[in-house]
């Protein structure tokens, strides 16, 4: 019967389907950005001033980049106090580095970097390192890391040799998350304790 009806429908030229009605989306959410009235007033002068009080060891984080400048694979480093331990299960450590710097980039290449802790007399060596353009590696003598051959540098106290396991967006800032391979420290410390930064200034530990 339904297939009489339908050789009837065509000989008389009527439409033998349903076109489909259009249906709208469901409207967007509205996204709502945040008023000039509710962003928190904070100078970065005062910023910069009040964290300033915070204490934090320094580094030196290094990598072998596979494609340097004028494509030779070469060291590249920078130095960093924004390093810290985040995980034991898995082992993971962390450091911030600025999205504007041009070392960032070689060690993203790398897809691993060491952390060189540095101890208290190792000032004039960070100086070296947080230059930007310069030869930061003339005259710093280093041997590979065990695990990825990034440069471990000699006369450290502590060093971890890691594998970059994520990288996070924060503000201006890049969260770099890295995987433990390898690490160590020399046997009864180094010198006369950490390097550390406090308000602007390199200072040390005393007990």
């Amino acid at each position: 019967m339904a297939a009489t009806a339908v050789r009837y429908l065509r000989s008389v030229g009527a439409a033998t389907a349903v076109a489909p009605v259009p249906v709208d989306p469901l409207p967007r959410p509205a996204l709502r950005a945040v008023a000039e009235d509710e962003r928190l007033p904070v100078d970065p002068d005062e910023f910069r001033r009040v964290l300033g009080h915070f204490a934090s060891g320094v580094t030196i984080v290094t990598a072998h980049d596979p494609d340097g400048p004028g494509g030779t694979a070469g060291p590249a480093g920078f130095a960093c106090q924004s390093f810290a331990s985040l995980s034991l299960d898995p082992p993971l450590v962390t450091f911030m580095v600025a999205r504007t710097s041009t070392t960032w980039p070689r060690i993203a290449r790398a897809g691993a970097f060491c952390v060189n802790i540095l101890g208290a007399e190792q000032g004039a060596l960070c100086r070296s390192f947080a230059v930007s353009g310069a030869d930061k590696f003339a005259g710093v003598s280093h041997t590979p890391a065990p695990a990825t051959g990034s440069p471990l540098l000699d006369s450290v106290p502590a060093w971890v040799d890691c594998r970059i396991q994520a990288v996070h967006t924060g503000g201006d800032h890049l969260i770099v998350v890295g995987r433990v391979e390898a690490l160590g420290a020399a046997e009864g410390g180094v010198g006369d304790g950490p390097l550390l930064f406090h308000q602007g200034a390199f200072g040390r530990f005393s007990r």
